[in-house]
């Protein structure tokens, strides 16, 4: 996919893709060329590196900046279910392959919704190369604590029709995940990709490995995610938290607390799940200190 010239200004980047060990083509942006440790943007259902233009386009001048859109997400190859799994350990294989690609091997990380644990599965087993750790709204850990509007999406034939007929999700997300109403721009801009039964499949498959069930094939994943975050107790980290998010609420800010209580904790009283829709420059002032400084 690529954006029309509208939304290009929104998203002023220039492509880049990755074949993947599937044969599949993961687009993400390399913005600056500055030395030093490079970020990773990670983002999560159903948004894609979109959410985060706004802090590339101010950072790229303090750093290499790599964001990624999931496979199945924004403007990488959307596959069916048959040609690719769609699961956490398949996505957090793309980003070790992409970091390879690119010869990148310590990153500071940046993660949001889903990118939490796609990420922090990928390093897992080498949380050494984690420099430093930025949390936005996400989990990295086991809980069931999943509010039923999208316990619903996950039913069988009725989900699917929701979330792929519909695109309830995306929609639902582009009003309810933000406390500040979008510009149509922005609105079209996290739903573009999404426009069609096919081009939504990963936000279907997102949620469906959401893994609230105890035989759920992704927790064994996920319990080993969580059992290597006490490994990061040396590690820098910071945690920019919207705390009007329907999803991420501010239980799951008391988790990480709990298992990094050392971390450096920003909320951010009246922003939602979107928080650098709501407060950009709220988190921009927190983010960037700590990163460059």
């Amino acid at each position: 996919m690529k954006l029309p010239q509208d939304l290009a200004s929104l998203y002023p980047f220039k492509s880049h893709f990755f074949r993947t060990e599937n044969g599949h083509n993961l687009h993400y942006l390399d913005e600056g060329n500055c030395t030093g440790v490079p970020t990773l943007f990670l983002h999560g259902n159903p948004t894609w590196s979109f959410f985060y233009r706004n802090l590339i386009n101010q950072f790229k001048h303090l750093c290499r900046c790599i964001a990624p859109d999931h496979i199945g997400c924004g403007l990488s190859e959307k596959p069916s279910e048959e040609n690719f799994k769609y699961d956490l350990k398949s996505h957090s294989e793309n980003i070790n392959a992409l970091l390879n690609h690119l010869k990148i091997s310590k990153v500071n990380l940046v993660v949001h919704d889903w990118g939490g644990a796609i990420g922090l599965a990928a390093f897992r087993n080498k949380t050494h190369l984690i420099n430093k750790l930025v949390i936005l709204n996400t989990a990295a850990f086991q809980s069931q604590d999943v509010p039923k509007r999208i316990l619903i999406c996950r039913l069988p034939v009725i989900g699917s029709l929701l979330v792929r007929g519909l695109n309830l999700f995306a929609k639902g997300a582009s009003i309810m995940a933000s406390t500040n109403s979008l510009s149509p721009e922005v609105k079209r801009g996290f739903l573009y990709p999404y426009d069609g039964w096919q081009n939504r499949i990963g936000v279907w498959k997102f949620v469906k490995d959401i893994p609230y069930e105890k035989t759920h094939p992704t927790r064994c994943i996920l319990q080993e995610t969580e059992d290597s975050l006490k490994n990061y107790e040396g590690t820098p980290k910071i945690a920019c938290w919207g705390m009007k998010d329907f999803c991420f609420h501010g239980g799951f800010l008391k988790i990480w607390t709990n298992i990094f209580p050392e971390m450096v904790v920003c909320k951010f009283s009246e922003s939602g799940h979107y928080l650098l829709e709501d407060d950009l420059e709220g988190c921009r002032s927190k983010i960037e200190p700590f990163l460059f400084s």
